[in-house]
C-alpha cells in the first residue's frame, strides 16, 4: 500500500455480539444467540468498506476463537487488519443482547480487563495514521487514562500527517462505570469527569458526531443547545446532531440563538425494530459521503438512509448495507415500513454480502447414497463400509487438490459426516445434500422442518438440492415441488446459507434443447433464485445462451452455473468443458461417479486396496481439473 491509500481508519473498541434470537421478552428469558462483531469502530470499519471506503481498523483481540472470528470477519468485509492486535494475557471483550420492544434492548457487557482496552500509545503506527483520509475515534476510548493515552497518540499523529479526525462520541455510561452492569442500555449520564476526558480531544476534530444524549454527556449540560455550544467554544470542527428518526442537523459554522432555527435533514419512515448499531450505519454512511468530498446535504442523506436500513433489521454490523444497496435505497424509496419485509432490499443485502469468489469452484460430488448403499447390496458388504470410502474419496479430493484454489466437495451426512468435519474450516467450497434420495415429488432427507436441519450445520456448507422436474410436470407435482423448494430457500436465508439448486428433468420425460431452460425460468417465476445452479451440459452454445440471457434478466447476482457430470466418459465431459470454457456463466464442475465409479467398485470388490482407491481418485480428479484449467486457459489466451 502506498501513502493515502486508506479512506478512513477506525481506532478503539471491537466485541463478540451474542444477539438473542428471541424477539419480545426479557434477556433471561432468550435460549439462542447469533453471532456478530460488534463495537462501534469494528461497526464503522465494516460500514465503510461495505460502502465503497477502504477502511482499516485498530484494536485488541484476545488469542483464542473469539478474537480469530473478528479478525477473520475483517478481511472478509475488505477491512485492512494490519493494526488489528492479538493480546496473549487478555480476552476478546463479549456483549450479550437483545431486543425486547422498540424502546429496550437490554444488553450486558463483558469488558473486564478485555483485549481492545489494553491499547497503549505504543500500538499507534504514525505511519499508519498518515495513510488515511480520516482517523475515526470513539468515547470509549477516553474512559480510562490508558487508552485515551492511544487516542492522543492517534490524533497527534493524524495532525502531523494532515488526516482529518472524526469523533463519534458513542456514550454508554456503563462503560464509564456510571451504573450498574445492568444498566447496559442506559445512553443518558451527565458527568463532570466525563465532560473533562471528552472535551479534551473536541479542539483537534474536525468532525463531531452525537447524539443529543452524547453532546449533552460532552458537556456535562442537560440542555441541548448549550452542549453543542460548548462543542463550538472548543473548536471549530463540523457538528453533526442525530435526531432519531427525524434525522439530523448539522452545524458547520456559527450556532443559531434556537435549535430549531436549523433545518433537520430528514429521516425515512420506517419501522424500527432495533436501534442497536443505528448510530454506526449513520457515521458509515455520513464518512461515504464526507471523505468523498461530497456536500453535506449528500452526506446527511446517505447516513439517515443507512440508520433506516439499519434499525430495521436484526444486528448491528450485518445490517448496515453496501454501497449498491444503498444507491438502491436512495432510489426506490420506503417500499414497506418494515424494510426487512422488502424482498428486493433484502435480496441484495444478503447477495452483496457473500464471500467473494474470485475463482472456479472444481468441486468432486460424493454425496451419493443409494447408489453406494445398491453396491454394497450387490457386494454382501455391511453400510459402515459407505463411511470408509467416502474417507477414502476426501482423502483423495486432498490429494489432488492440495495447495489449488477453488477446491470443492459435496458430501452427505448420513455416509461422509467425518469427512465434512475434516474438511469444514478449511479453505474447501463444501456443499450437502438435503433432499431425500430419489424423491419425486421432493421430500428432504432429515424430515419437513428444514430449518431446523439448516440450524444445526456449520455457515460454510452450502444447502444442495437435487430436484427432479420438468416444466411439464402436471400442475399439481410442480406446485408441491415449489413449495418444497420455497420453503428450503426461507430456511437457508434465514440461516444465512447460500442455496445450491440442482436440476434434473426426469429420464422417463421427453426433453429438448429448450427443457432446462424452461424449467428455470418456471422456478424463477415461483420466486426461487438460489445462489448457485447445478446443471446437465448443455447441448450446444445456443442453449448456455438462453441460459445466460435468462440468468442476467432474472438474477444478475446469482453465483452461476455448475456442470454435473450424470457419469459421464471423461470423452464427454472434454467435449463439455470445452463448450463451457467459452461462457462466463459457468463457474466450474460438481462431478462425481465419473471420477470414483470405478475405483469404488473395484474396491468392494477386493480388487483394490485402500492406497490404490486414494491414489485412483487423485489421479482421475486431477486429470479433470488440469483438463478444466487448461480449456479456460486456451479461452483466455484466445
Amino acid at each position: 500500500m502506498t501513502p493515502d491509500d486508506l479512506d478512513v481508519v477506525c481506532l478503539g473498541r471491537s466485541s463478540v455480539d451474542l444477539y438473542g434470537e428471541q424477539v419480545g421478552g426479557p434477556l433471561e428469558d432468550m435460549r439462542s444467540f447469533a453471532k456478530y462483531v460488534g463495537g462501534c469502530p469494528a461497526n464503522i470499519a465494516i460500514g465503510t468498506a461495505r460502502l465503497g471506503l477502504k477502511s482499516g481498523l485498530i484494536t485488541g483481540v484476545g488469542d483464542e476463537h473469539m478474537g480469530r472470528f473478528i479478525r477473520q470477519t475483517l478481511t472478509r468485509e475488505g477491512v485492512d487488519t494490519s493494526h488489528v492486535k492479538t493480546d496473549p494475557a487478555r480476552l476478546t471483550a463479549l456483549v450479550i443482547l437483545g431486543i425486547r420492544d422498540a424502546q429496550s434492548f437490554p444488553h450486558i457487557f463483558y469488558r473486564e480487563n478485555c483485549a481492545d482496552m489494553g491499547l497503549t500509545a505504543a500500538d499507534i503506527d504514525p505511519g499508519y495514521i498518515a495513510r488515511t483520509k480520516a482517523l475515526v475515534v470513539t468515547g470509549t476510548h477516553i474512559s480510562t487514562e490508558t487508552v485515551a493515552g492511544a487516542t492522543r497518540a492517534a490524533i497527534a499523529a493524524a495532525k502531523a500527517g494532515g488526516t482529518k479526525v472524526v469523533f463519534d462520541i458513542d456514550f454508554r455510561p456503563v462503560l464509564w462505570r456510571l451504573v450498574g452492569h445492568g444498566g447496559g442500555e442506559r445512553r443518558a449520564g451527565v458527568e463532570a469527569q466525563v465532560s473533562q476526558r471528552l472535551s479534551a480531544i473536541v479542539p483537534d476534530c474536525d468532525l463531531i458526531v452525537g447524539t443529543e444524549e452524547e453532546f449533552q454527556a460532552l458537556a456535562a449540560s442537560a440542555d441541548t443547545m448549550d452542549a453543542l455550544r460548548h462543542a463550538r467554544a472548543l473548536g471549530a470542527g463540523t457538528l453533526v446532531l442525530k435526531r432519531g428518526p427525524a434525522g439530523c442537523q448539522i452545524f458547520a459554522g456559527a450556532l443559531p440563538d434556537v435549535l430549531d432555527d436549523v433545518p433537520i435533514y430528514p429521516g425515512f419512515p420506517v419501522e424500527v425494530f432495533n436501534t442497536l448499531g443505528a448510530g454506526d450505519g449513520f457515521m458509515s454512511g455520513f464518512l461515504r459521503g464526507w471523505v468523498r468530498g461530497e456536500d453535506l446535504e449528500t452526506c446527511a442523506r446517505y447516513a439517515n438512509a443507512c440508520g433506516a436500513i439499519v434499525v430495521s433489521r436484526h444486528g448491528c454490523a450485518p445490517a448496515i448495507p453496501t454501497w449498491r444497496e444503498l444507491a438502491f435505497f436512495l432510489e426506490t424509496g420506503v417500499r414497506a415500513p418494515r424494510l426487512r419485509e422488502d424482498r428486493d432490499l433484502e435480496e441484495l443485502h444478503r447477495k452483496t454480502l457473500r464471500r467473494r469468489l474470485d475463482y472456479p469452484i472444481l468441486a468432486l460430488a460424493f454425496d451419493h447414497r443409494t447408489q453406494l448403499e445398491e453396491l454394497c447390496r450387490r457386494h454382501a458388504a455391511g453400510l459402515d463400509r459407505i463411511a470408509r470410502l467416502k474417507d477414502l474419496i476426501g482423502m483423495g479430493a486432498r490429494r489432488a487438490m492440495d495447495g489449488r484454489r477453488g477446491r470443492g466437495a459435496i458430501v452427505d451426512g448420513r455416509y461422509g459426516q467425518s469427512v465434512l468435519n475434516a474438511l469444514t474450516g478449511e479453505d474447501w467450497w463444501l456443499a450437502r445434500p438435503v433432499e431425500a434420495p430419489g424423491s419425486r415429488p421432493l421430500d428432504f432427507e432429515d424430515g419437513p422442518h428444514i430449518a431446523l436441519t439448516l440450524q444445526s450445520w456449520p455457515n460454510q456448507i452450502v444447502a444442495k438440492c437435487l430436484v427432479h422436474y420438468h416444466p411439464n410436470d402436471d400442475s399439481s407435482l410442480r406446485e408441491r415441488q415449489i413449495a418444497a423448494l420455497l420453503a428450503l430457500q426461507a430456511a437457508c436465508r434465514s440461516t444465512e446459507r447460500e442455496l445450491l439448486l440442482e436440476v434434473i428433468p426426469p429420464s422417463t420425460m421427453r426433453r429438448d434443447r429448450t427443457t432446462v431452460v424452461r424449467a428455470l425460468t418456471q422456478l424463477y417465476d415461483a420466486g426461487l433464485s438460489p445462489d448457485w445452479w447445478k446443471l446437465p451440459a448443455p447441448e450446444d452454445s445456443a442453449v448456455w445462451d438462453d441460459l445466460s440471457a435468462l440468468l442476467t434478466a432474472r438474477d444478475p447476482l446469482c453465483r452461476g452455473v455448475l456442470l454435473l457430470g450424470l457419469n459421464a466418459t471423461e470423452a464427454d465431459l472434454t467435449q463439455a468443458f470445452a463448450m463451457a470454457a467459452k461462457q462466463p456463466l459457468c463457474k466450474g464442475f460438481a462431478i462425481g461417479r465419473s471420477i470414483f465409479a470405478e475405483p469404488a467398485e473395484a474396491w468392494f470388490a477386493g480388487r483394490i486396496s485402500d492406497e490404490d482407491l486414494v491414489a485412483r481418485i487423485a489421479e482421475s480428479y486431477g486429470r479433470l481439473v488440469r483438463l478444466w484449467t487448461r480449456h479456460k486457459d486456451e479461452e483466455a489466451g484466445r
